[in-house]
């Protein structure tokens, strides 16, 4: 018998709404992980995203979204725990 557990971060995803002027990839909006900070409309910017304000990020395909996702990986830890069953 096998028990399986996995552990994972939960935090909240947010969007930037970006302006006129923005990259054709950071048309409409980039999305950050985490909080509203100085950090993430940093990492937006840099992607050529021009920070109008925030917003729910779109589910609509219509939409260009970018990314604030920083370089390193964020992965999820899973931990595989074996079990004996003594017979």
């Amino acid at each position: 018998m096998f028990l399986f557990a996995s552990s994972r971060t939960i935090s909240a995803d947010g969007c930037y709404i970006c302006t006129t002027g923005s990259t054709d990839s950071c048309r409409d909006y980039c999305r950050y992980v985490g909080s509203d900070s100085f950090d993430n409309r940093k990492k937006c910017q840099d992607r050529g995203c021009k920070v109008g304000g925030t917003a729910s990020c779109p589910s609509a395909s219509n939409y260009k979204v970018c990314s604030a996702k920083s370089n390193f990986d964020r992965t999820d830890s899973f931990a595989s725990i074996q079990v004996s069953s003594g017979k």
